[in-house]
């Protein structure tokens, strides 16, 4: 184990050395780095083992140009998520299952440096007067970070990446996350103009899920989509990305998703694409999928399809419109077409484990507000994908808009 304190005699050797040669860009090279590193090393001035000397020079340049000790989980493509709680304890995340990294340490000091660095590349800062920050990196990385006094345990740094390339479909047949024939069946939803939202647990998969969807988008149609933190990673030629701002320090300046939604109306979208709704944007959302823009796109937390409709008729009450119930149950039933919901197993993989279809329930009285028709389910008993053998209630709506349902991907 390398001792801290020696990394931290040769960083601040270094930095005095960077200080006395300017503020050169050549002189924060890594190479220039590692070169001065070595004679630090050689000269005597921090006393470390030889067999140390490569590990120490590599953390310092790290620290200096990157991200400290997370640099070399941040450059792991296995790695998918960290989470770093307080100055003593890391874990990682590698297909799906939860690691804690051994003797990980880092001083607060540096940690928060970290922070600072990682929230100011979207023009924010981390301090006790803004101590809840969402930011995200260069590569799409999703960044939140929280201190005290809300994190009880000092700073909390939590960082989901995505993959460099989007995931298609196939990208997710072959890791098992569903079958050829959902998969189909999806591609097929997309081009006939099916509503769907996505419903999920946290870390379940849903925007990768809402990746592979979106780029079955016919290249003719432009696309807005309105995220919290930017995170989808879009190829479609003709794209409008937009991401809400947070309050500033005065409490003003805030462009909630609900402003975009409503903006992105006026600017003639084909799909409207909203990473998740979580309040009243929900009801602007439904309105959107209710007048021409067919084919939208959204996810939602939720633990099963009846509840995703559940929470999205919560979300909808918090619009303050004095709307009544069985108004915004008819704007539900009538905006969405398919609910895909999705889990995160005990042994890390991320599956689709059902499909269904929304329909108005004929009797609200004995079977409640939505009656949700089975397409594709997850047997979790036998480990494979089922369909419902025959075509679907909502056929006819694809034959409508050209496009074929075969009986092979319902087997």
């Amino acid at each position: 184990m390398i001792a801290s304190q020696s990394v931290d005699q040769l960083h601040k050797a270094l930095v005095s050395e960077l200080e006395h040669r300017g503020k050169s860009e050549e002189a924060r090279q890594p190479a220039t780095l590692t070169a001065l590193a070595q004679r630090i090393l050689r000269n005597g001035s921090v006393s470390l083992p030889e067999s140390q000397h490569d590990q120490v020079i590599q953390d310092v340049v790290d620290r200096i140009l990157s991200w400290g000790p997370l640099t070399r989980f941040l450059n792991d493509p296995s790695v998918t998520e960290l989470m770093v709680n307080g100055t003593h304890s890391l874990y990682i995340e590698r297909n799906g299952i939860l690691e804690r990294v051994a003797d990980f340490q880092i001083s607060e000091e540096e940690l928060m440096q970290i922070m600072n660095r990682m929230v100011s590349l979207v023009g924010r800062r981390i301090d006790p007067a803004s101590p809840l920050v969402d930011a995200r990196l260069p590569d799409g990385s999703r960044v939140n970070a929280i201190i005290p006094p809300l994190s009880l345990i000092g700073p909390v740094l939590t960082i989901r990446r995505f993959p460099a390339c989007p995931m298609t479909m196939q990208d997710l047949v072959a890791g098992s996350t569903l079958s050829q024939g959902m998969a189909a069946f999806l591609q097929a939803a997309i081009l006939a103009k099916q509503n769907i939202v996505i419903s999920g647990g946290t870390g379940s998969g849903k925007t990768t899920t809402l990746n592979a969807l979106a780029s079955g988008i016919p290249e003719t149609e432009r696309i807005i989509t309105i995220e919290d933190a930017a995170e989808m990673r879009l190829t479609h030629p003709h794209l409008v990305s937009l991401e809400a701002r947070p309050p500033n320090l005065e409490g003003k300046g805030e462009i909630p998703v609900r402003l975009l939604l409503k903006n992105a109306l006026r600017m003639r979208p084909d799909r409207i694409i909203v990473g998740e709704i979580r309040g009243g944007e929900a009801l602007d959302m439904l309105q959107a999928m209710n007048t021409g823009h067919q084919g939208s796109l959204t996810t939602v937390h939720a633990n099963a399809p009846l509840e995703a409709l559940l929470r999205i008729e919560t979300m909808t009450l918090m619009a303050d419109v004095d709307l009544p119930l069985s108004a915004i149950r008819q704007q539900i039933t009538q905006a969405i077409h398919l609910v895909i919901q999705q889990e995160r197993l005990r042994d890390g993989r991320r599956i689709i484990v059902a499909i269904d279809e929304v329909e108005r329930a004929a009797d609200e009285r004995s079977r409640g507000p939505y009656q949700l028709l089975p397409i594709f389910e997850y047997d979790k008993g036998k480990g494979s994908f089922q369909g419902i053998g025959v075509l679907p209630r909502c056929s006819s709506a694809y034959r409508q808009q050209g496009v074929t349902l075969e009986d092979a991907w319902f087997q």
